[in-house]
């Protein structure tokens, strides 16, 4: 080692630190975007440095990724195209191992979370989702205002896992949430009231209409049970049909639901309801809203539609957390929730290392946050 080498001074790639010792140097080999079809290697020598506080550690260089197999800008193309594409397909088109892939990808996302800086919400929307079979839960929490996942944890949808939202997020800036939009499940609940007290609870329409769907569906199975011979086939493999929005269906689907409601009256009538029930969403003062959701329970009567009597007594229990929607304040975009749900359900099938539960973070994560 020559003189001037002893006296450079080089960052310790493990604390950040400028170290004056150096111990050796050693050729490395690095991968570098291509040319063309060609792959591009790097070759450099790296110092490493004796750090009184890591020990031997190798130099920290500016155009090197985390792994000094890659530099920086190669890796984070790997990363870009993990936008577009599974791991499989990156490492195939790249030729390296899908291992290799996947560390690369992981490195890009973090990189993505630390530019991002730490969330601040004042509108959030949690919900939950199940990472595999036996009922195995996770919870999610979105700033509904930036619209990005914010943070996904847990063991489980428990009071205890949301209250590791509140701990991550901390005291002070949990008490800037104004709005906190979620299913009617007790737990989160309960969490937000002990963790952000000043925060209105607002349940999402989308859950609330599923309650209504499912509600449909236990009719509609009712009816098929109650009704004989020729007045099955009108219902029987009708329930897609039934549950989905007229400007949804194609030709063929609303001629269908044309002989079904024209069949059953009980079931037209249900049909009718929820149709209605979606003019909640609209009103802007809670007390014409009351009156819509009161003349439209009072329509149940003597229909002999038990779900829905059901429905509406859940309605009635949590009323002012619906009612909530009202104002003109709480009017945010609740669909960004949904459409987040269906976006881990596609990470979920193209199989995004689905086993490295970290990896799935990092996708929920960095899925509404842009390309570096």
């Amino acid at each position: 080692m020559d003189a001037g080498s002893a006296h450079k001074k080089t960052v310790c790639g493990g604390c950040g630190k400028l170290c004056r010792s150096g111990y050796d140097k050693r050729w490395r080999r690095a991968r570098d975007l291509g040319c063309g079809d060609r792959e591009v290697y790097l070759d450099f020598q790296m110092q490493r440095v004796s750090c009184k506080a890591c020990g031997v550690k190798n130099e920290k260089l500016d155009f090197l990724s985390e792994s000094p197999k890659y530099t920086l800008r190669f890796a984070r193309q790997i990363g870009g195209l993990c936008r577009a594409m599974s791991i499989t397909d990156v490492a195939r088109r790249m030729h390296l191992d899908w291992r290799a892939v996947k560390e690369l990808d992981k490195m890009y996302m973090r990189e993505q979370l630390r530019v991002a800086g730490p969330p601040s919400p004042n509108v959030i929307g949690v919900d939950e989702v199940s990472i595999r079979k036996r009922h195995t839960y996770r919870i999610v929490v979105s700033d509904l205002e930036a619209r990005r996942a914010i943070w996904f944890g847990g063991d489980g949808r428990s009071e205890k896992d949301m209250d590791g939202f509140y701990a991550f997020l901390g005291p002070e800036t949990a008490k800037a949430i104004r709005l906190a939009v979620m299913d009617m499940w007790k737990p989160f609940r309960k969490s937000t009231h002990a963790n952000a007290p000043q925060a209105a609870i607002l349940f999402d329409k989308f859950h609330i209409l599923r309650h209504l769907g499912d509600a449909l569906d236990k009719i509609r199975k009712a009816e098929y049970a109650r009704v004989t011979g020729d007045k099955r086939r009108f219902i029987k493999g009708q329930k897609y049909v039934l549950l989905s929005h007229r400007e949804n269906l194609s030709p063929e689907g609303k001629k269908s639901l044309q002989l079904l409601l024209k069949a059953n009256k009980r079931l037209h009538k249900a049909y009718l309801l929820r149709e209605q029930f979606d003019q909640l969403w609209d009103y802007t003062s809670e007390a014409w809203a009351r009156k819509f959701f009161d003349n439209w329970k009072a329509q149940l009567r003597w229909q002999r539609l038990g779900p829905y009597e059901k429905f509406a007594a859940m309605i009635e229990r949590h009323w002012d957390s619906i009612a909530a929607y009202c104002k003109p304040e709480n009017k945010v975009a609740l669909g960004f929730v949904e459409g987040l749900n269906n976006k881990i359900r596609v990470i979920q099938r193209r199989a995004y290392g689905l086993r490295d539960e970290d990896y799935l973070r990092l996708k929920i994560l960095t899925s509404g946050l842009p390309d570096l």
